[in-house]
């Protein structure tokens, strides 16, 4: 081998060299890289809050008949007067009742000879009471058989069922969201003790959607908040 081949030689082993420790060296990189990358805890974060209803929907229904449209319209009449009566008794302001339109029944349309009821028409009507006098509402409640002495047939149904409402949800988002998030970084950091890691920056995030039920069957007017954020962590 002359001067020159030897010397190629040299070069050219030189530079394998020089790429084998540069590869190793990227390699090493990407194996570190890729294992940080699986190094995520994927947790659960749970916050709860109860709340007390700020609205109320309280439908009073009732029910007339009569031989007449005439006389139906007057005994709605009548007994709207007596339940509006009775309502801003209990202090209800005038701002907080709206009567929406009775339906009307002719009970002789599909009915022939003795099945026939003995006054023709029936009409159902709804005097809704919506107020932010949740308790003054659910006090009145009772009060409501002072009517039936009266002689207005009230009437109950699924449909109108007194309802309370939550409404200052916007009020507590933020905060309920920072508990469901801190929750959640309890739990990881369990999980990164169990691993003998530490929990390092979110990776993701995702809240989940806020539910607000009735506390219970008897109790509608306490609301249970509830929301749930899903949260990745770097383990490190």
């Amino acid at each position: 081998m002359n001067r020159n081949d030897h010397g190629a030689a040299l070069l050219l082993g030189g530079l394998i060299a020089v790429g084998l420790i540069w590869s190793g060296s990227y390699l090493k990189d990407a194996v570190r890289l890729w294992k940080q990358a699986e190094r995520v805890v994927a947790v659960k974060g749970l916050a709860e809050r109860q709340v007390d209803a700020d609205l109320a929907l309280w439908p009073l229904s009732f029910s007339v008949s009569a031989d007449s449209l005439a006389e139906l319209y007057r005994a709605i009449d009548s007994d709207r007067n007596k339940i509006s009566a009775f309502l801003a008794q209990s202090g209800f302001g005038p701002e907080e009742l709206s009567f929406a339109a009775p339906v009307v029944q002719d009970l002789w349309a599909s009915q022939y000879g003795e099945q026939r009821p003995p006054q023709r028409y029936r009409a159902d009507a709804v005097l809704l009471v919506r107020s932010r006098q949740v308790e003054r509402v659910k006090a009145s409640q009772p009060a409501t058989a002072e009517l039936v002495n009266q002689g207005v047939l009230l009437t109950q149904s699924y449909e109108h069922k007194t309802q309370y409402v939550f409404t200052g949800l916007n009020d507590i988002k933020p905060q309920m969201i920072a508990d469901a998030t801190a929750n959640a970084r309890e739990a990881a950091q369990q999980f990164a003790k169990d691993a003998d890691a530490e929990v390092g920056a979110i990776r993701s995030a995702q809240q989940g959607y806020f539910s607000v039920a009735d506390l219970d069957l008897y109790t509608p007017e306490i609301k249970q908040v509830r929301v749930v954020t899903s949260v990745e962590y770097l383990l490190e």
